[in-house]
Formats: C-alpha cells, structure tokens, sequence
C-alpha cells in the first residue's frame, strides 16, 4: 500500500479536511510530532495513515496501549498495520485494572480506560518522543453516539478528534481506507475484551482471558466477527447473522460447545439476535433526542 496515492475525486476531499484539521490543530511552526492512540481498528488505522500522508513517517508515532483488555491477535495485528502504513510504534503498558471504578465496570467505564491511557500517553511518551499533540479515532458516528465515556477523557485531556471534526462517519472511513488498499479496511469492529462483561460485574484478568481465549477458537473456526459475552457459566456467542446457521449444524455446535468449555465456560449459547454493539451500555445511558 502507498499512503501518499492519488484518490478519487469523491474521496479526495474527505482526506484533504482530515490533513486540514490535522495542521490547524498542531501548534503554530512546531516541528514536534503527533501521537496516535492506535488500536490497529478501521478508524484508527485511517487516522494513521492520514497523519503520515499529511505530516510524514517521521512527525508521527502510533501509540499502543496494551493491559489485559486486549487481545493478543488484536496487538499483533495492530503491529502489522502499523507497519504496513509505514509508521514508528511505540507500546505503552496500562493499568486501568488497577483503578476500582474501572473494575465496577459501570456504564463509564470506558472513561476509565482512556483517562489512563492519554495519562500514560503524557508521562510516558510525549517527552521522550516528542510529542506535540495527541490524537485518536473517533469518527463522526461515534461522536453522536451516548455510549462513549471515552470522549469525556480525551477532552479532558485535549486529545484532537480529526475524523470526526472533518466530518468522517464510518462509511466514509471505510471508504477512503479501501482506497488507500489499508489492510484493516474490512475488519470487524473489535472493542476491547472489558465490552464483553455485563455492567456491574466486575472486570478480572479471568474473565477477560475467557473471552480471548473462546474468541481465539471462533475465529479459527471460521467465524470472523464474533463476540462472547461473559455471564458467569454462560458464554452468550454473538455472531454475523450471515453465520447462525452454520453455528447450529450439529458438528460445529459440537466444536463451539467444546471450545467454551475449554475456555472455562459450562455452558454456550449462540444468541439469535446475532452482534449487537452496545447491547450493554446503551440501555443504561440517556439518549439526547436534541
């Protein structure tokens, strides 16, 4: 892939507002680099690879925040986009698992997680690397959105949103990534494994292992875009609704009974509703019809 390749007309626009936004926001004459918090998703990516289209390899720094909320195949494959896009990453250690309110895992946890991520991102990495502004990918649907905690921390912490400021819904980041040929521009959202735990019960290593562990096995098994929602003994599988039906022929249900029950679960169920985003959080926040 060439981050730098010409783009339909149709697209060209929507990365030119993105660069704008990136430039009008970086300090005036500064020659410092901007940070990315990259999580190796659609959106992320784009931003990614926008900022080096835009500022150049060397004035941007993917930031990597790895705990036990994310899953070991989704940091190797966040490395690889990186490094397919052409960027210096850095990994930074957090402990949102250390904070109780994190734990407790009400519908805020969320702030919780990225309110320690942009701290570590600040004590850690800016000096060192010399980083000037932060940014991450929230795209204009997502900013619409009641169930995303997170933005009250990157505003907290001044972190630029510049797919959402351009504009930027997730079709037209899905877009411009395929036009861009970037290798993430298909996947699967994939929010961290904490999204999996009912809210109200807490989150643990334990729980967050079964999760990877169980999701690991769907994915070898063919199901790409699954979730497994932790309720206790339960495992409650989510899949694509292109997938129920094979989840229920009776060899695969076998090997998606044996795989909960390897991955510490007594009992597997394959909801018929299929993936639902938000199914946790969104019941338990106000909607702001204004």
């Amino acid at each position: 892939m060439d981050v730098h390749a010409p783009l339909p007309a149709s697209l060209a626009g929507s990365a030119a507002a993105v660069g704008r936004t990136l430039v009008d926001r970086m300090p005036l004459g500064s020659v410092g680099r901007l940070g990315v918090a990259f999580s190796g998703g659609v959106d992320s990516g784009l931003l990614l690879a926008l900022a080096v289209r835009t500022l150049g390899a060397d004035r941007v720094l993917a930031v990597i925040g790895v705990s036990p909320s994310l899953a070991r195949d989704e940091l190797h494959g966040a490395r690889d986009v990186a490094a397919a896009i052409g960027a210096p990453v850095v990994e930074v250690a957090t402990h949102e698992g250390d904070h109780p309110m994190y734990r407790a895992n009400g519908p805020d946890r969320c702030f919780f997680c990225k309110d320690e991520l942009f701290s570590r991102i600040s004590d850690e990495v800016a000096g060192r690397h010399g980083l000037v502004a932060v940014a991450y990918g929230e795209n204009a649907d997502d900013a619409r959105r009641p169930d995303r905690p997170g933005s009250r921390a990157a505003t907290n912490h001044d972190v630029l949103r510049p797919l959402a400021d351009a504009g930027l819904g997730k079709s037209d980041v899905r877009a411009l990534a395929r036009a861009l040929r970037l290798p993430n521009a298909d996947k699967p959202a994939a929010p961290c494994l904490a999204s999996r735990i009912p809210h109200f019960s807490e989150v643990d290593p334990v729980k967050l292992g079964q999760v990877e562990s169980f999701e690991r096995e769907l994915r070898r098994l063919g199901f790409a875009d699954c979730r497994v929602r932790h309720h206790g003994e339960v495992a409650r599988v989510e899949l694509a609704d292109v997938d129920l039906a094979r989840a229920l022929e009776p060899d695969t249900r076998a090997a998606l009974h044996a795989a909960g029950v390897a991955a510490g679960f007594r009992f597997v169920a394959v909801d018929v509703m299929g993936i639902q985003s938000g199914a946790f959080t969104l019941p338990l926040v106000q909607v702001d019809h204004g």
